[in-house]
């Protein structure tokens, strides 16, 4: 006897076919798995024997061989439990031969027939409905399942409520999608004294989705500030909705099916690993660029990062996506993410100036700062000093400007960079200044002829690279669209070149 059940292997967040062929044979009593499966694949089999006996059903006393083709795709994780399960019941005969060939499966068993949740139920349904087939799920992973669309879906509790579903006895209706939330209260800008240019820069980074970098001593409020930034930003699209969650749900982020349209906000500590922060591991799971994907990844304290870490945003920063390269796997993830970081001027936190000055400035803010490569902070679009918050500005009553008022600024924007790309018939393409680039960017921005002069003096000085340039184009767009959207102007690329460089970099 034999039979054959579809699964599916993850690969980021592709998942891609996988047959599970199981033949009972003659010969000694042995259940045999092959096809390159890891760990947690090959003790499926004693998860699959003990949820047989919780049933009161026993194994054949036959040869059981269960081949996961192809043979040569590695396979991993516990979702093959339940396929693997369903096979072995279709060869017995305990199914109807035929039940399960409109059907994939994934699933974990507990040892006592319970089907347990496991992680990329959504992008298992959305791969099961492009092969023409249903998927069976756990029934806790069914209301994010649903997501997928057209796909039917059954999303049993236990094996056996799916044996009696398949003979007829017992009906399983198909789960409904989880909620989709909107998001909880962000914090008010007006929580922000004083600090008026750092508040501007916060504008136009979500105005275009620009990269952007605080520096300032402790307390005067770039975290606070970065915090506020979720606020500013509109609500994932539709589109963009499912992209995140396809990399959620691999990660195992979702629960209860209930998706939402805030959008991420990732805050990985200074000590995160290279593998933490692009992804890796026994299983190469998304890292923190991924998780952020159509959102912000704020990194806090930003020279105590590792040099490594750092460096190793840079291909995700210019390509959107992230590939991490194993002796034995290339996978790919989408990481098209807006970066904030903060950092304080050197080690002791206040610079040459001010209370609590340091005695070695400049040469310990030059070496603090140096720890950050050149060409990390080449992809940094707006730097801005964010200075101690005085007395004066602590006194003061709130602004009467919050968080609503910017939102607006930047809603407007953004809804005529979105007009700009539909008119030209770039729907598919990120509408944002911050990925435009060649004739493209050059189309949008076309500088007036002052403003171009500008650059090109900028460029000379040497205070400018290729990519420099390209970005003060973006970013001069966007100054341009929260004035209106007239023609990129002198003053436009002048506040876009005083953001390019603060501090003591252009000095170092």
């Amino acid at each position: 006897m034999a039979a054959r059940v579809v699964t599916v292997a993850f690969q980021g967040v592709e998942a891609r076919p996988v047959d599970v062929e199981v033949q009972l044979t003659g010969g000694e009593q042995k259940f045999m798995l092959v096809g390159l499966g890891d760990k947690a694949v090959a003790e499926s089999r004693e998860r699959v024997r003990a949820a047989f006996a919780g049933l009161g059903l026993a194994m054949p006393g036959r040869r059981i061989i269960c081949n996961l083709a192809p043979a040569d795709l590695p396979k991993e994780g516990s979702h093959y439990d339940l396929p693997i399960a369903l096979a072995v019941m279709a060869a017995m005969g305990v199914i109807p031969p035929d039940a399960l060939s409109g059907w994939a499966a994934m699933g974990e068993l507990s040892l006592d027939g319970r089907i347990v949740a496991a992680a990329g139920a959504l992008p298992a349904a959305v791969a099961a409905g492009s092969l023409g087939l249903g998927l069976i799920c756990p029934q806790a992973s069914g209301a994010e399942a649903a997501w997928a669309g057209e796909t039917p879906i059954l999303a049993p509790a236990s094996l056996i409520s799916l044996v009696n579903h398949f003979r007829g006895t017992q009906i399983l209706s198909a789960p409904d999608p989880g909620q989709i939330l909107e998001g909880g209260p962000v914090p008010d800008l007006r929580d922000v004294k004083g600090q008026e240019s750092a508040k501007r820069a916060l504008e136009i980074a979500a105005a275009g989705g620009h990269n952007l970098l605080f520096i300032g001593p402790p307390g005067s409020g770039k975290s606070m500030m970065a915090a506020r930034l979720p606020g500013l930003l509109p609500p994932l699209s539709p589109a963009e909705l499912l992209e995140t969650s396809m990399v959620h749900s691999v990660a195992g982020l979702i629960a209860r099916g209930e998706l939402t349209r805030a959008r991420p906000f990732r805050t990985p500590h200074h000590s995160a690993t290279m593998a933490a922060l692009t992804g890796g591991g026994v299983r190469i799971k998304p890292g923190e660029v991924s998780l952020a994907h159509n959102g912000v990844l704020f990194l806090d304290e930003l020279p105590e990062f590792s040099a490594q870490a750092l460096d190793s945003l840079r291909q995700p920063l210019e390509t959107g996506e992230v590939t991490v390269a194993r002796a034995n796997a290339h996978i790919r993830y989408p990481a098209r993410f807006q970066l904030i970081a903060a950092e304080n001027p050197c080690k002791c936190g206040h610079g040459g100036v001010g209370r609590g000055a340091c005695g070695r400035a400049p040469r310990c803010q030059i070496d603090y700062q140096a720890k950050v490569s050149g060409p990390f902070m080449d992809r940094m679009d707006l730097q801005i000093d964010v200075p101690a918050v005085s007395a004066a500005d602590l006194s003061l009553p709130p602004p009467t400007e919050g968080t609503a008022e910017a939102a607006g600024r930047v809603s407007a924007a953004r809804a005529l960079q979105a007009e700009r790309a539909r008119a030209s018939g770039r729907e598919g393409a990120s509408p944002l200044n911050a990925r435009a680039d060649g004739e493209w960017l050059e189309t949008i921005a076309d500088p007036e002829p002052a403003a171009r002069a500008l650059m090109a003096r900028a460029a000379e000085a040497g205070a400018l690279t290729a990519r420099g340039w390209t970005r003060i184009l973006r970013l001069a767009r966007t100054i341009a669209d929260l004035d209106g959207a007239g023609p990129v102007g002198r003053l436009h690329v002048a506040e876009a070149l005083a953001y390019r460089r603060v501090g003591l970099r252009a000095e170092g």
